[in-house]
């Protein structure tokens, strides 16, 4: 009843014989309407002013949150796998010194050229040559180029090849180059074998 009460006073007045100057005098619905404006203009601006930035810093911070949730549950689950992380280290590590043993040492070379030289006789190749190259350092390691040049027939060569690449020391297998020498049983193959030293922490 109220209500209606002060609509009802605020459709009697004339806004016209309003003056700014005497604010006070105004009817009371007039201020009450006054106040419920202004009212309404600060929380709008104070919104607008200093609600909107921290909306957006809000904003941020959500997509931050996501970041970092993403980044535990990472990390959560590297943490659960962690014993398993380590079994896997522990074998690269074996894995790796298994192989660090394959490379012959600078006191190992004369016997791999040994061993290269017994598979060709085994073979019933005629050696050629055995000719050890210059070394070629790396950032880890020291490559080892050996010139093969041997003479025999195509299945024993075929053989010699796949002894020297299963000895016990790692030796790659290059450039091979096969011509007929006096007949198609008699071939010369001249072929580089590489192997490999590890640079120990004095080099």
């Amino acid at each position: 009843m109220a209500l209606q009460d002060t609509l009802d006073q605020l459709r009697s007045v004339d806004f016209n014989d309003l003056e700014l100057n005497n604010i006070g005098t105004w009817p009371s619905p007039v201020k009450l309407l006054l106040m419920v404006l202004l009212f309404a203009a600060v929380a709008l601006g104070g919104y607008f002013y200093y609600l909107t930035d921290k909306r957006d810093a809000l904003q941020e911070a959500k997509g931050r949150e996501v970041e970092l949730r993403a980044e535990f549950e990472d990390k959560a689950q590297r943490a659960t796998n962690l014993d398993a992380y380590r079994q896997q280290q522990k074998e690269m590590e074996e894995t790796f010194g298994a192989l660090l043993r394959q490379l012959p040492s600078d006191t190992e070379v004369p016997g791999l050229l040994e061993d290269i030289t017994r598979t060709a006789i085994d073979n019933e190749l005629t050696i050629r040559s055995i000719d050890l190259k210059p070394e070629q350092r790396t950032e880890f390691y020291v490559e080892l180029p050996i010139d093969i040049v041997v003479e025999g027939d195509y299945h024993k060569i075929g053989t010699f090849v796949s002894g020297v690449a299963n000895l016990s020391r790692i030796v790659t297998l290059h450039d091979f180059k096969i011509s007929p020498e006096t007949s198609a049983q008699d071939l010369k193959m001249s072929i580089l074998a590489k192997t490999y030293r590890y640079l120990d922490e004095d080099e």
